[in-house]
């Protein structure tokens, strides 16, 4: 297991749709594994392989209630409730800023596990928001791109402020 790189905003791969795993091997499980300890770092309860610039469709959740970190392989949300309420986002890749999206309430997304199996997952809550945010992401679609253009550009501000500090006390 290796901690990697957190590929950062604005980097044009956070913008590419993620490829179809097709080989369920020893190296889907080393991402799978990187992937995890690079979130966990991070710090954050999911993350993409895009996020460290894979471009496959896997992600990891690992949120306060699991037990041990769940990883989706080729995820995709067949079903979506018309329920919707707005709940706090953000990054790895874009750290410190964070904004409320709106999403539905609950989801239900197949996906393969590590093996390859086949499994279908009912989510409501935080996870149904996770996955949501994640298989957006596998879909070259930046969580940003959820918001108004007005609060978008706001965040953008608040962000490259926040960067530019970062900088300046980096050179202190």
């Amino acid at each position: 297991m290796t901690v990697r790189s957190i590929v950062p905003f604005p980097d044009p791969r956070l913008r590419q749709v993620a490829h179809t795993v097709t080989v369920f091997d020893g190296q889907l499980r080393l991402l799978a594994a990187d992937i995890t300890e690079t979130m966990r770092l991070a710090p954050g309860i999911g993350m993409t392989a895009s996020h460290i610039g894979v471009a496959q469709r896997v992600y990891v959740l690992e949120l306060p209630e699991d037990v041990q970190p769940q990883t989706y392989v080729n995820p995709e949300i067949t079903w979506l409730s018309d329920e919707t309420a707005q709940n706090e986002e953000g990054s790895v890749s874009m750290p410190g800023v964070t904004e409320l999206v709106t999403r539905s309430c609950r989801v239900t997304v197949r996906y393969q596990d590590i093996n390859g199996n086949e499994q279908l997952e009912h989510a409501d809550g935080l996870r149904a928001i996770c996955h949501q945010h994640e298989i957006d992401q596998l879909n070259g679609l930046f969580w940003t791109q959820k918001l108004s253009s007005l609060r978008r550009n706001r965040l953008m501000a608040r962000y490259k402020k926040l960067h530019t500090m970062k900088k300046v006390a980096e050179h202190t």
